[in-house]
């Protein structure tokens, strides 16, 4: 580890050096400190742990940085976890000195994001300039210490054919999908949460032709779709006096006037449900988005419920989903992997919409798999 001195004199240094601090504006600074004391080698690894403990996650970087992990999650000074793929791990060589080691960090990353973290905002939910995710709870609203979790964010660019090989697109889900894109049905990737969601939705965006022009409105830069006409929106939280923010609605509404051939929401979660259908309705062909649920079936009532709190009936929720929807591609992550488990067709039932299977991978009854066929046959 880099010797408590350089740390301090850099650390001193950073208290009255002017403008944000950034992990290139650390490593100039550890060289200059480390002047020709130090060979080649040991600059290297001073500049790594100074970056780290001044300018990353601390003791967390380390974690953040291993092949396959999604979250480091902190419950408190000694109770550090990580997510793999495999479910929660304890690490048990990876530590802070007491709670309040834990606020410092938690105060700093959120800093880095221009956001206020202390007693009166005692939490933050904010993507990091790297693109990770931070939420962070402060005391007493958490009682057990200050709470620090950390999503990754991996981007991960691959193709349709390099998901089937993995095992992703069983039997025939392969070539329906890219009739589905082919054809501009719209649609929507769900599952929960690690399920593959954004992975699927890049792969299947990089099947649309190239002469088409992708609008992508997202909270942070997930979506990586191979294709050479891709113009990205993300949201921006509000500042310190709590001004400024942009929302995922205020960006379907923009990308409505930059002449999308497709509209893509990047997780349809809240208010944004409302422009995404209308936008659907009105001439906007092969538009697509994800969306959280546990089954397709929930479907509907997903939308339901975000359509409502936005202020939509019940009655114009599913009307309107009826008329802009026709597939949900459902995904599950199992034992032996993420892989799509059901293509499903949404269908008027009296007043409501529901989701009816067309396609299965278990191979299991698909009740709307001749209206599925006829439905890509006839675009």
């Amino acid at each position: 580890m880099t010797a408590p001195s350089l740390l301090d004199r850099v650390r001193a240094r950073l208290a009255v050096e002017d403008g944000a601090l950034s992990r290139a504006g650390v490593a100039a600074l550890v060289r200059e400190e480390a002047g020709g004391l130090m060979g080649d080698a040991d600059v290297l690894v001073a500049v790594r742990d100074a970056v780290d403990e001044l300018a990353g996650a601390g003791p967390l970087e380390a974690l953040l940085r291993l092949p396959g992990v999604t979250d480091v999650l902190v419950n408190g000074p000694d109770q550090v976890w990580l997510d793999r793929g495999a479910g929660l791990e304890r690490v048990p060589d990876v530590g802070f000195a007491d709670d309040e080691a834990v606020r410092r960090l938690a105060v700093r990353l959120a800093g880095t994001a221009g956001r206020r973290l202390d007693d009166a905002a005692p939490w933050v939910d904010v993507g990091l300039p790297d693109g990770t995710r931070l939420h962070a709870v402060l005391p007493p609203v958490s009682g057990s210490g200050t709470c620090l979790s950390l999503r990754v964010l991996r981007r991960c660019s691959r193709s349709l054919a390099e998901l089937a090989a993995r095992g992703t697109l069983p039997g025939e889900s392969d070539a329906l999908l890219r009739a589905v894109v082919d054809r501009r049905l719209a649609f929507l990737v769900t599952g929960g949460t690690g399920s593959g969601k954004t992975t699927l939705l890049s792969a299947l965006l990089g099947e649309v032709a190239a002469g088409e022009r992708l609008l992508l409105c997202e909270d942070a830069a997930e979506l990586t779709p191979r294709h050479p006409h891709v113009v990205r929106l993300l949201t921006r939280p509000a500042n310190v006096e709590g001004a400024g923010a942009v929302g995922l609605r205020d960006l379907v509404r923009q990308a409505l006037r930059m002449r999308p051939d497709r509209l893509v929401v990047g997780e349809v979660r809240g208010a944004e449900v409302v422009d995404l259908l209308a936008a659907l309705n009105t001439g906007h062909d092969g538009g697509c988005g994800t969306l959280h649920a546990n089954r397709s079936t929930e479907v509907p009532a997903r939308l339901e419920a975000l359509g409502v709190a936005a202020g939509l009936g019940r009655a114009a929720v599913h009307s309107q989903a009826a008329a802009a929807l026709d597939v949900v591609v459902h995904l599950r992550r199992g034992p032996a992997g993420r892989r799509v488990e059901e293509i499903g067709l949404l269908r008027r039932r009296d007043d409501l919409v529901v989701v009816e299977p067309g396609w299965r991978a278990d191979g299991g009854p698909c009740p709307a798999g001749d209206a599925l066929r006829h439905l890509l046959a006839a675009r």
